[in-house]
């Protein structure tokens, strides 16, 4: 974590804002502590990242970066939550992150308009300063979350991979440290499909409430992750079908011969 729990402490404020949740069981001060402490790095701030930023900032993490080279369009409007119209033509990242910390003022935000590419990862990620401790793939083609698994690999950072597209969506979460698999290990051959790769959001359409669904499981994945140490998608596939309202897992392997992840430790 970005923090030691040793030096992070909760306001008083705070513990009022997050008394519901540390109510819960399995859930407590350290919990929230840990979250506190944890510094995220979402590339994408769209239907995806909106709420998923959006539910982890009100539940208390405490560092979030968000990287977006997009700038806020009237279509947005229908499923990007951060946005209002008056912000059309802004830049997405800058715009979010600025409603984040009118969200909660006790956590940190902050934007970057830049695209995101195996050259500039190191200086966009912050390596610098220590790892992250998780990406959040918020983007809508294959070929970008095929240069973010890139990156997760290389520096051994955690990925939690979401996807959304009409009514159906896909989410997994990938810890290179532990040579599980990546994602190349499961979407290997569709992303070298270029025909897949052009099917995206903007294209092929999207329902509302599609994009509000993965993003806040996504967030939840997170928050079991950053809070509680633990990783809910263990070598599954979350696929969701929101035309037939159901939800279902699919276990997958590492790719023994995959050419990203292969003889990584």
């Amino acid at each position: 974590m970005a923090h030691s729990l040793e030096t992070v402490q909760l306001l008083d404020e705070e513990l009022l804002r997050y008394a519901r949740q540390i109510l819960l069981d399995g859930w407590d001060i350290d919990a929230q502590l840990r979250l506190k402490s944890a510094r995220v790095i979402m590339i994408g701030a769209g239907g995806l990242g909106c709420p998923a930023s959006e539910t982890l900032v009100r539940a208390g993490l405490g560092h979030i970066h968000l990287i977006d080279d997009d700038e806020i369009e009237a279509s947005n409007l229908q499923r990007q939550t951060l946005f209002l119209p008056q912000d059309i033509g802004k830049p997405k990242a800058l715009t979010a992150a600025h409603m984040l910390t009118k969200i909660n003022p006790f956590i940190s935000a902050r934007g970057t308009v830049a695209r995101l590419s195996e050259d500039n990862a190191y200086d966009l990620l912050d390596m610098a300063s220590g790892k992250p401790d998780l990406l959040l793939d918020c983007t809508d083609n294959f070929a970008t979350r095929d240069v973010i698994n890139r990156i997760s690999v290389r520096y051994q950072i955690p990925l939690l991979s979401a996807s959304a597209i009409a009514m159906q969506g896909q989410l997994a979460l990938f810890e290179p440290h532990l040579n599980t698999g990546c994602y190349h290990c499961v979407f290997g051959s569709v992303v070298l499909d270029a025909a897949a790769d052009e099917r995206t959001c903007a294209n092929s359409g999207v329902l509302a409430s599609t994009t509000a669904i993965m993003g806040n499981l996504q967030a939840n994945a997170a928050l079991q992750y950053l809070g509680l140490t633990k990783n809910p998608l263990t070598n599954k596939l979350l696929i969701w079908d929101g035309s037939q309202m159901q939800q279902r897992l699919m276990g997958y392997r590492k790719d023994a011969e995959c050419p990203v992840c292969n003889g990584q430790h």
